[in-house]
Formats: C-alpha cells, sequence, structure tokens
C-alpha cells in the first residue's frame, strides 16, 4: 500500500470491534498508520491489526483505558514511539448505555457517561496537543450522536453526554483552529453493530421507517465520514456535526 500524501498516524479509540474496527480499516486503507486502541479485547484489536496488514496497511494494538489521565499519556507515547505522532485523533471509545427512567437517574449515572464523552476526550485531546501543534496541524475527529435530537428519555444520561461532547468540539475549533487543528463530531444514528446482536425484526423496521433513505446505516457510513474529516480535503471544515443517520431527525 502507498501512503497518501498528507496522511499520517490515525489514533482510533475502542477500536477492537463495532464502528471502531471499521474506521481504523478505512483510515489504513486510505494510507494512514492506524493505532488500534482497545480497553479488553485484545483477540479484536489484534483481529482488526491483522486484517489491515493483510490488506497492506500498517497497524499496531495498543491497550489503555482511555478514561485514565495516565493511561492517555502512555497511549499516547507508546503510539508515537511505534508508528509515529498522531495526526489525526479518532475518538470512538463508548461504554455501557443502559436505559433508565429519568426520575431515577443518579449522579453516578451522569458520571458513567461523561466519563467517556467529556473526561476520555479531554483527555486524549491535551496529550496530543503539543505534537500537533509542534507539527503545524491535526485533526481531531469525535464520535458523537443523534441522540441529542431524538431526546429519548430513557437516554436522558447519555443524550446529555453526547450534547456536551459536541460542545467541546465547537470550543475546541474555536481554541485549536489557530495551530491548523481542526476539530469536528460525527453524529451517527443507529447503526446496527456487535452490541445490537439481540435487536429484533420489528424494531429494525420500526426505526427504519422513520428514516427517509428507507434503510439502515451501516459501519462503512460512519467511516466514510471520518475519512473524509481526516483527509486534505477537508482542511477549511472545522466546528461542525455531521449527522449520518440517513435523515431520520430531519425537522
Amino acid at each position: 500500500m502507498t501512503r497518501a500524501a498528507g496522511t499520517g498516524t490515525a489514533l482510533v479509540t475502542g477500536a477492537s470491534r463495532g464502528l471502531g474496527a471499521v474506521i481504523a480499516r478505512r483510515l489504513a486503507a486510505n494510507g494512514h498508520p492506524v493505532a488500534v486502541n482497545y480497553r479488553a479485547s485484545s483477540e479484536g484489536a489484534r483481529g482488526v491489526v491483522a486484517d489491515i496488514r493483510a490488506a497492506g496497511g500498517t497497524a499496531e494494538a495498543f491497550a489503555a483505558d482511555v478514561t485514565e489521565e495516565n493511561a492517555v499519556a502512555d497511549l499516547i507515547a507508546e503510539v508515537t514511539d511505534r508508528l509515529g505522532p498522531v495526526t489525526a485523533l479518532i475518538v470512538n471509545a463508548t461504554g455501557p448505555q443502559p436505559e433508565q427512567d429519568p426520575t431515577a437517574v443518579t449522579w453516578e449515572n451522569h458520571l458513567a457517561q461523561l466519563a467517556f464523552f467529556v473526561k476520555s476526550p479531554t483527555l486524549l485531546m491535551q496529550a496530543v496537543l503539543p505534537g500537533m501543534r509542534k507539527r503545524g496541524g491535526g485533526r481531531i475527529i469525535q464520535i458523537g450522536s443523534d441522540a441529542p435530537e431524538r431526546l429519548q428519555p430513557e437516554m436522558s444520561s447519555y443524550v446529555a453526554a453526547k450534547a456536551a461532547q459536541h460542545s467541546l468540539t465547537e470550543c475546541w475549533a474555536r481554541a485549536l483552529g489557530p495551530y491548523g487543528i481542526t476539530v469536528n463530531t460525527v453524529a451517527p444514528g443507529w447503526i446496527p453493530v456487535e452490541r445490537h446482536a439481540g435487536a429484533s425484526p420489528e424494531s429494525l423496521a420500526a426505526y427504519t421507517s422513520g428514516v427517509p433513505l428507507r434503510r439502515m446505516g451501516e459501519p462503512e457510513d460512519i467511516a466514510a465520514a471520518v475519512a473524509f474529516l481526516a483527509s486534505p480535503e477537508a482542511s477549511f471544515v472545522t466546528g461542525e456535526r455531521i449527522k449520518v443517520n440517513g435523515g431520520h431527525t430531519l425537522g
């Protein structure tokens, strides 16, 4: 594989399965050396790395809990040592998203979501920032959600955290733009991946009926948007939230 002009190391958090795995493969196909981050599934991460290498790309697996400050610092140092400086950070890692009656949600429930969608992105941004500033540019791409438009009551803590996550994107876009760093959010709708294996045909059909394009989204749809934002063609796009949901939340 020939590395495309303008590509550099991409770090994809939570990339051992689901959206992260597909994003990692797509960025590798575009010429990025890819750091495949995982917290627990070493087997899954090794599989993603093997797929990338089999296709002629470059990838390594890196274990780290990206909600922990020391772990994030060590992760960025190790990725830089083994693959080179991170030029594209894709903030994808997530945790459980339980359904809860909003009248019973506790502060601890909120903190569990904020750890993934506010704390972790902040730690990661701060860790890659010195290197990006030194090189005069970079890409930070957050994987958000269209949940703030759908406003499902039983997902209130998740909705709040996802709304906060994009607010970070907008603030960072203003703060980091002078250094040539773009910051954007890709906001998927419901994209069935491994965690949705138990979804019933009825629930899939009900969701699809509300999508103007009349189909479920696929992980490749999200990966394509990320690949664009990580490319030289998106060098003048920052602070944006691109919904990739087939028009599901159109007014």
